[in-house]
């Protein structure tokens, strides 16, 4: 056996033989290391392993806690961010916002159309990437406002805050402003249609469907980056 799959071997007998209490505080690094017999740099990645599959969560500058990180410990907006990755919105975003789009086609208003149909036009003809991602950004939240659920709006607005704050850097086309076949906008106007036309089903299909296209060119912009 390698001395890393024994760290990790040695700290889940230690957990299961102490049966400790969630939240419970772990000895420093150095005595555990010593109650263990393991190097603290084998003990730090067997921490790390356990940490990634939700037995174990730690605060700098606090230590390390047994079980599952509570929700008063990632509080606001940035602490969400810090413990996410942008692959983790996307696949967040296409759980929650089809069924957004489903909702909106059910209660919009004609009003709510019209707002909708606003920020598609003005994302057509944005003159830089920035006015393009300002109202793409409004058109999205216009479909959550159409729900008319107070509920659904804030956890939308609260994952659309956490994916601003997760920075996955300006990874663009390489042109100044999108091109006029950029996929987004008949896309757009796709999920608007669906939504006008009362079509709950296409209306969650159509965001799902774009959702997906933002999420792989996200990926294979960053990787072509990397």
């Amino acid at each position: 056996m390698d001395t890393g799959q024994s760290a990790l071997t040695q700290l889940k007998a230690y957990l299961a033989q102490q049966d400790l209490p969630a939240n419970t505080r772990l000895p420093p690094e150095r005595e555990m290391s010593e109650i263990l017999g393991v190097r603290r740099g084998e003990l730090r990645k067997a921490l790390a392993i356990l940490e990634d599959d939700g037995e174990l969560w730690r605060h700098v500058g606090k230590g390390t806690f047994v079980g599952t990180r509570p929700v008063d410990e990632i509080g606001t907006i940035a602490g969400v961010a810090n413990q996410t990755n942008p692959a983790d919105v996307m696949r967040t975003r296409l759980l929650i916002e089809p069924e957004i789009a489903r909702e909106a086609a059910l209660h919009a208003t004609l009003d709510d159309i019209r707002e909708m149909r606003a920020c598609i036009k003005a994302s057509m003809q944005s003159a830089t990437w920035r006015q393009y991602e300002n109202w793409d950004n409004r058109l999205h939240r216009a479909i959550a406002e159409a729900t008319h659920s107070t509920l659904l709006l804030a956890l939308f607005d609260t994952l659309n805050a956490v994916r601003r704050a997760v920075v996955w850097g300006r990874l663009r086309e390489g042109k100044d402003r999108p091109p006029p076949t950029h996929h987004s906008f008949g896309e757009h106007v796709a999920i608007v249609d669906a939504i006008e036309h009362r079509d709950l089903d296409a209306a969650a299909n159509m965001m799902r469907q774009h959702l997906r296209t933002v999420r792989r060119n996200l990926l294979e912009l960053r990787e072509a980056a990397e």
